[in-house]
This record gives C-alpha cells, structure tokens and sequence, in this order.
C-alpha cells in the first residue's frame, strides 16, 4: 500500500508493467506511478526539450484560443487576466491575446519559473497536458485552487481515465514523465473539496470555475 499524493488515503497496488508499478486510490480514484519510479528533474527536462515543439504550440494555442473566446461570450467586453500553467505559448499567440486586450502570464517550472506570476490571482488559469505530470498532486491543485479568484474559471486537458479495466493496456501511461492518472471522479472529488463548480468533464478536457459568493469553501484536502 502507498499513501495517495491527492487526498492522503491509503491506495492500493493496482497494476505492475515492465517498468513501474501503480497504485489505485479507492477514496478519490486518482492512480499513480510509485514514487520510486520517478524520473530525476534534470531528466525530466530533458524529454521536454526533446519534445516536438511546433506539434506542442499548435496543440496548446488551440486549447487556449477557444477557451478565451468562450470565457468572453460569458464575460463581454471585459479585460481577462489569465495564466498558462506548466507549459509555455509562444510570443506571436501571446502578442495576439494582448491586442485583442488581455492578459496572459506564463509558468512553467522549467522554462519560466517565475515566482512572480504565482502571488496574484486570475480570471482563469488554463492547464495543457499538465496534470499527468504532477508527482504532488495535492500541492499542485492547492496552488491552482489559490490563483483562480472568485467567479473565475479552470481549465484542464487531460486525457481522463474512463476504463480502469483498460489501463494496463493505455499508450499513455508508457511515458516515464506522466505519472498522475485521474478518472472523472477524482475531479469530482478535487472540486468538491475546494467548493469549485465542475462545469464539464470528458475524454481529455475538463472546466470548473470558482463561485462567486462568498460562502466558498476551503475545506483542505
């Protein structure tokens, strides 16, 4: 048994492929490598900068633009502020969103580590491919949780879990550096705990957003 890294319960082993073991969490259904099987930082980065940069921007510009166009048909003629976590957008797309008369920062722990951008918070904060690599999840979503402000918005691409049974077999697990695996339940367990609104959740995208009263709540996960 291990403990879970999102709600601390205890998990149960799941599965053991040639590589790395897996635990389940009955309590929230978050699966998880062993923490022993975890890449070292500096290798991690590596496979990053190995990555096909061009296939990643369009991919990450096509999550973010739509997600901006809708949070404006719901926010008219209103000035957003938002920020990209884990992953960075490149300039022509952030010169874009500027002229249309928004704001986006940027943090990535590898690329564009600035501290900075983490001590205010945003209208909506936008998470590409970016939650199967947390090792802390409950670190991580207690951050994320923090920097959306009241009547905001969170967006998550994903690929979600939707077939326990099917895992083993899942291409994505294959990958050293994805380590967090969520089911639909376990976003309905993180929204739950943090008094968030789980908008939508399927296949790889999931929104939530923050209300606005001031009765939200902040129980600890």
């Amino acid at each position: 048994m291990s403990l879970c890294p999102l709600c601390s319960h205890q998990a149960d082993f799941f599965i053991q492929d040639k590589k790395r073991a897996f635990y389940l969490c009955l309590h929230c259904g978050l699966v998880f490598a062993a923490p022993s099987s975890h890449l070292l930082p500096n290798v991690e980065r590596q496979r990053y900068g190995r990555a096909n940069k061009a296939a990643k921007q369009k991919q990450l510009s096509q999550f973010v633009f739509p997600l901006l166009a809708q949070i404006t048909q719901q926010q008219p003629q209103t000035h957003l502020t938002g920020l990209n976590f884990g992953r960075v957008l490149d300039e022509n797309s952030i010169d874009e969103i500027n002229a249309a008369g928004h704001t986006l920062n940027q943090y990535d722990p590898f690329f564009a580590a600035n501290p900075e951008v983490l001590k205010q918070d945003y209208d909506f904060v936008c998470c590409y491919r970016v939650f199967e690599h947390f090792r802390s999840p409950q670190k991580e979503w207690r951050l994320l949780s923090q920097l959306v402000r009241p009547g905001g918005w969170l967006a998550i691409s994903t690929p979600l879990l939707s077939n326990l049974n099917q895992f083993a077999k899942w291409h994505y697990k294959t990958n050293p550096t994805h380590v967090s695996f969520y089911q639909q339940a376990t976003f309905e367990y993180m929204a739950a705990v943090s008094g968030f609104d789980l908008l939508f959740a399927s296949k790889d995208f999931i929104l939530m957003q923050k209300p606005s009263e001031s009765d939200i709540k902040r129980n600890p996960i």
